[in-house]
């Protein structure tokens, strides 16, 4: 059973920039296809999380030692950029897998998941829960929306946490509630050990299932284009992330190491 105190979330103070030293990023050697087959052969005996680092979570990655944490408790990290892995490729000659979190989640809701199977979905509208129930004829999905802020509420963190233990053992339970709010989810589920089954932290994804967003035509996603997409299809949220915080990224390259973890 869970714990019967409520669960504070994590001190999340945002760190000083390293200058001194480097920050190893690690990523893992799988690209779509093959982190499917992981995905498939999970079961439902143990607890584990994956996250889906993109230029944004890079840049908060080397600036906050609290979300390096998070990182670090995952057991799964997969580059969802891939603007970042031909920006790697060019300076660094590195040739790094990317599986983004759209293209999984709509890979395991199209090729994995059976109707009977127990999924469980963290975030997203109820409107969009039922699209994805119907449009995949899920028999067992189970649907919990937290306010908007709930990381900074103990009780609505303990209301989602419970959510998930109460549905476990899951085969899959998709967190869509943004980062760094789905990553502290994700790992206090961890710290816990009541839940079992794979956790997904996927962004925006049910967006993209669900057809509330519009993803980049496939050359643009191919190109490493698909952030000059969605930055003209809104560019008041986006603007500040792609055009004022993004270009951090490549003074951060300067004190990074990237590290590829084998299968």
């Amino acid at each position: 059973m869970p714990p019967d105190d409520v669960t504070p979330p994590p001190t999340y103070a945002a760190a000083a920039p390293v200058r001194d030293g480097r920050i190893t990023h690690t990523i893992d050697d799988y690209d779509l296809d093959a982190f499917v087959e992981v995905c498939a052969a999970y079961g439902t005996e143990r607890f584990g999380y994956v996250v889906t680092p993109n230029v944004d979570h890079m840049i908060r990655y080397h600036e906050d030692s609290a979300f390096r944490a998070l990182y670090a408790d995952a057991a799964y990290v997969l580059l969802d950029s891939r603007f970042a892995a031909y920006l790697l490729r060019l300076v660094r000659g590195l040739k790094l897998p990317v599986c983004t979190g759209s293209d999984l989640t709509a890979a395991l809701l199209q090729r994995v998941i059976r109707p009977q199977d127990r999924v469980v979905l963290i975030g997203s509208s109820t409107a969009q829960a039922d699209a994805v129930r119907r449009r995949f004829g899920l028999l067992n999905l189970r649907h919990h929306n937290p306010p908007m802020g709930f990381v900074k509420d103990p009780q609505a963190v303990e209301e989602t946490l419970r959510f998930v233990e109460d549905a476990s053992p899951f085969r899959f339970c998709f967190i869509a509630v943004g980062s760094p709010q789905q990553e502290v989810v994700a790992q206090h589920l961890r710290r816990r050990g009541v839940a079992r089954g794979l956790a997904l932290c996927i962004g925006a994804s049910i967006d993209f299932v669900t057809g509330a967003e519009r993803r980049a035509p496939t050359w643009m996603q191919r190109a490493g284009l698909e952030w000059i997409y969605r930055l003209s299809q809104n560019p008041r949220r986006l603007a500040r992330r792609y055009l004022v915080r993004g270009p951090q990224f490549f003074a951060n390259l300067r004190h990074a190491d990237i590290k590829l973890r084998p299968r």
